[in-house]
C-alpha cells in the first residue's frame, strides 16, 4: 500500500497517479490509498491507515481462532492521549501509555504486516473486560484458552498481568477460571 504522497514521489503528479489507475496498475482503496492489488483485506488497510493502534479484543479474539465470531467492527487500541479515530469500521480503545506498548507483535496476515495483541496479552484483556463481554462469548474464548495452555508463556502473562490496571483482580480471575 502507498500513501498519495508516495505515489506523487513514485508517479510525479495526480495525472500521472489517475493513468496507473485508470490502466489497472494502481488501485484507489480508501481516501489517499492506493495499493497494487485490487483486493486488499480491510484489517490491512485499517492498520496501514492507523499505523500507532494496534488490533486487539474481538477483533484480535478472532484473527487468533479464539472465536468463530466475526466481530462488526474492528477493535483497535491507541495510547490515552491519541486522538479519536474518525472511522465508523474502527472501535477504539484508549488504554494508558505504560500498558499500551505491552505485547505488541507483527504477525503476517494474508502478505499483510499486521500490528496486533499476543495472545498472552489478550488473556489478560479478556479477563479485564470480562464483565463487558457476553458470557457465552466469554466461555467460549476461555476454553479456548485452556486447550492452548502449553503453548503459552505463563511467566509473560503474570508480567502482564502485573502491569496490568486492576492487577489484582486479573491475578485473582486468572487464578480461579485459567490455571
Amino acid at each position: 500500500m502507498m500513501t498519495r504522497k508516495e505515489c506523487l514521489r513514485d508517479y510525479g503528479s495526480d495525472y500521472f497517479i489517475q493513468k496507473k489507475v485508470d490502466s489497472g496498475e494502481l488501485f484507489r482503496i480508501d481516501k489517499g490509498i492506493y495499493s497494487r492489488k485490487e483486493h486488499v483485506p480491510e484489517i490491512a488497510l485499517l492498520t496501514y491507515k492507523y499505523p500507532n493502534a494496534v488490533i486487539t479484543m474481538r477483533s484480535a479474539f478472532y484473527m487468533y481462532g479464539l472465536t468463530d465470531v466475526i466481530p462488526d467492527e474492528y477493535d483497535m487500541a491507541t495510547t490515552r492521549d491519541a486522538a479519536k479515530i474518525p472511522d465508523k469500521r474502527v472501535k477504539q480503545y484508549f488504554v494508558s501509555d505504560d500498558f499500551f506498548s505491552e505485547g505488541i507483535t507483527q504477525i503476517d496476515y494474508k502478505g499483510y504486516c499486521i500490528s496486533i495483541y499476543s495472545r498472552e496479552r489478550m488473556l489478560i484483556e479478556l479477563l479485564r473486560y470480562k464483565s463487558k463481554l457476553p458470557f457465552d462469548y466469554y466461555k467460549e474464548i476461555i476454553q479456548n484458552y485452556r486447550r492452548l495452555l502449553p503453548t503459552l508463556n505463563f511467566q509473560i502473562i503474570q508480567d502482564y498481568a502485573l502491569v496490568a490496571p486492576k492487577s489484582n483482580k486479573v491475578l485473582d480471575i486468572l487464578q480461579l477460571e485459567v490455571l
